[in-house]
């Protein structure tokens, strides 16, 4: 081979190589756009996760501030109950009658939305239902009975949310 003809050989090999070269700075462009558009629509999507995040919230946050609504209204009428016995006391009347009616009105609602009492004399100590404050000998009595109710606990749809307060039989 002569020198020409090498010189032709090593013109298109370069020739080959800066077109091989072109091409790969098309190809890193094209990525590169092709990350930016990537980059972007992650952004955008975090914004809209971050959106959704704050409304949530907020919507979360309202129904925990009104979550008693109902039961508020539904009690108001007792506590009007309640403010008309007081006033006719004041006149001079029998509240008793009154009073007993409004007892007896707010525990029907308050059962109606899920309240129970918890049974406690006579039962078998459970301590995820009675909290027990003292121990006494009771003959009447088996050890670890419920001999008296201190005061009482309520369950809520079967969760309980206020311990009975209880002496018990220890022997």
């Amino acid at each position: 081979m002569t020198d020409k003809d090498e010189l032709k050989t090593l013109k298109n090999d370069l020739k080959e190589k800066e077109e091989s070269i072109e091409d790969l700075k098309k190809q890193i462009e094209e990525k590169d756009q092709e990350i930016n558009e990537y980059y972007s629509q992650m952004q955008r999507l975090q914004a809209d996760f971050e959106n959704y995040k704050k409304r949530t919230e907020k919507i979360m946050g309202e129904h925990i501030k009104y979550a008693g609504e109902g039961l508020i209204l539904k009690i108001i009428d007792i506590y009007e109950d309640l403010e008309r016995a007081l006033k006719s006391n004041k006149n001079g009347e029998n509240v008793q009658e009154g009073v007993e009616l409004i007892y007896k009105n707010l525990k029907e609602l308050l059962e109606k939305e899920g309240l129970s009492e918890i049974p406690a004399e006579g039962e078998k100590f459970d301590p995820f239902k009675h909290e027990a404050l003292m121990t006494e000998t009771h003959e009447d009595y088996e050890s670890g009975t419920v001999t008296e109710e201190l005061a009482k606990g309520y369950t809520l749809n079967d969760k309980v949310i206020k311990c009975s307060m209880v002496k018990v039989c220890k022997k």
